[in-house]
């Protein structure tokens, strides 16, 4: 069985839900919440497919996935006046799209690819892209650019986990989970416990 079109619809889901509550903190319409929704569940995995050359990209050769966005959409759209902190709650729906889109981007690209490398940079493109767009249009902070958290670096060590998985003879139904799993424990870990990278921090120019 393959488990990447079911991870996808997941993953196309829950970011959906994630810009619905971005639709909703700027008090939009439902077409707002749609548009939101959509653009978000499906930006990552477009840019994805472009990249690799998969054309027509995986939601114009299957329109079902524009469904899955919409109808979180409308759960948004619902929902949100319910939840006492959107950006809190908006913050976690993104971790988890996050954990479930990167071992997706990373299992498609390995399908087309044996380069590591295109893999990886193709996990982290299709967790960060979608939710770089929806910030960007909505015009908030990037959640990708908020500084001392892991975002980036939590999609990369993630997507880290999949071929080492697969190098070590366990097969994609663990590699998928083991690299979600991964992805979302360092995420959580920044949210939560304040991990972080070192940053750069710059030198006064000698003398």
């Amino acid at each position: 069985m393959n488990i990447l079109p079911v991870t996808e619809m997941i993953a196309v889901f829950v970011f959906g839900l994630s810009g619905a509550l971005v639709a909703s903190r700027a008090q939009m319409d439902i077409v707002g919440f749609l548009f939101f929704s959509c653009l978000t569940g499906v930006g990552g995995g477009t840019f994805r497919d472009l990249v690799l050359g998969q054309t027509p990209v995986f939601w114009v050769h299957e329109p079902g996935y524009l469904f899955v966005a919409s109808t979180a959409a409308v759960i948004g759209f619902f929902l949100a006046p319910m939840l006492e902190s959107r950006y809190r709650w908006l913050i976690w729906f993104d971790a988890a799209a996050l954990s479930v889109a990167v071992p997706l981007g990373v299992g498609i690209a390995l399908k087309l690819s044996d380069s590591w490398s295109i893999a990886l940079l193709m996990g982290v493109a299709t967790g960060t892209f979608g939710g770089l767009i929806r910030d960007v249009i909505a015009n908030e902070v990037p959640l990708l650019l908020v500084k001392g958290e892991m975002y980036a670096s939590a999609a990369f060590g993630g997507a880290l986990l999949y071929p080492l998985t697969l190098h070590f003879g366990l097969g994609e139904t663990v590699a998928l989970p083991a690299a979600a799993l991964g992805t979302f424990l360092l995420r959580a870990g920044s949210l939560v416990f304040g991990w972080h990278l070192p940053a750069y921090k710059a030198r006064p120019p000698a003398e």
